[in-house]
């Protein structure tokens, strides 16, 4: 799944608030019992591991010019709540790259 969140900042930018606030993270997900693992195998690109309720999702998300795509790897057994979950990712991702 891919869900796009269009943003106007400056790359350098959109590093610095995903770094500051990658630990809310686990906040997002229902529940308050997700560990978030995060990466960084180059400066565009954030790995992502979300483990909750005995299951584990994997993503990244892919730093761009004019938007951020965060790409998630949703089981089959949970293809149901992709459209919940994109929502969430729009929703949640854009509180990530406003302003403090």
């Amino acid at each position: 799944m891919r869900v796009p969140i269009a943003h106007d900042l400056p790359k350098e930018e959109v590093r610095r608030r995903l770094r500051d606030r990658s630990h809310e993270i686990a906040n997002f997900v229902p529940g308050g019992m997700a560990e978030v693992t995060t990466g960084w195998p180059d400066e565009d690109h954030m790995t992502l591991g979300v483990r909750a309720m005995g299951q584990g999702i994997a993503g990244q998300v892919i730093i761009e010019d004019r938007q951020v795509i965060f790409e998630v790897d949703l089981p089959p057994a949970l293809s149901f709540v992709e459209p919940m979950v994109a929502g969430a990712i729009r929703e949640k991702g854009q509180k990530l790259l406003a302003p403090k």
